[in-house]
């Protein structure tokens, strides 16, 4: 069997799956609503509800464990609330301690650093809220792991909540100018990681 791949510029408001098992959530948004995917794909990781950008999909499990593991970069740009100051930087490259399913954590070495001018993204849905409310800023983080709703605790940590996240890059896969709900058929043979 030839197996498919697939990258999705996953909009804010769905969730990273194909079918929900929780009953108190039979109107949200699926992977399923966006494309007709062949049998068998799966999401390679997740974004959360509120979280949007590339998502990658595959009928392929080695091709998925590999993209997760941590050999693979993911890019992600954060809109935080206030100007992330060069101290806060400092610490998210280094790594600062969060919450996760097995307790306190502290996340490995990572590349962060400020984004100078408002990314040219495509608006969302829903309005992040008033400029009346003080200023925010961009900030890019690199990760290599994948911890449940990771960058928006490492941004909390270090006082500097994330008020947007969007992942723009996975391996050299990038989300470039694609828009919410677009699905690109993608072949791992021409893509190094």
């Amino acid at each position: 069997m030839e197996h498919r791949h697939f990258a999705l510029y996953k909009p804010d408001g769905c969730l990273s799956q194909f079918q929900t098992n929780q009953t108190k959530r039979k109107n949200k948004k699926l992977l399923g609503e966006l494309f007709d995917f062949p049998e068998g794909t799966m999401a390679i990781g997740r974004l959360d509800e509120p979280s949007e950008g590339l998502l990658l999909l595959t009928t392929d499990g080695q091709f998925s464990e590999y993209i997760r593991s941590q050999k693979v970069e993911k890019e992600y740009w954060a809109q935080v609330d206030g100007i992330i100051t060069d101290e806060a930087i400092k610490q998210l490259q280094t790594g600062v301690t969060i919450s996760s399913e097995s307790g306190l954590y502290t996340t490995l070495l990572c590349k962060a650093e400020r984004i100078e001018t408002t990314p040219s993204l495509p608006p969302r849905g829903k309005k992040i809220r008033d400029e009346r409310h003080g200023p925010t800023s961009w900030v890019s983080i690199t990760l290599t792991e994948g911890k449940y709703r990771q960058v928006r605790k490492m941004t909390a940590a270090v006082g500097f909540p994330t008020l947007r996240l969007v992942r723009v890059r996975i391996g050299n896969i990038l989300l470039g100018d694609m828009q919410p709900r677009d699905v690109q058929e993608i072949y791992p043979k021409s893509v190094s990681f």
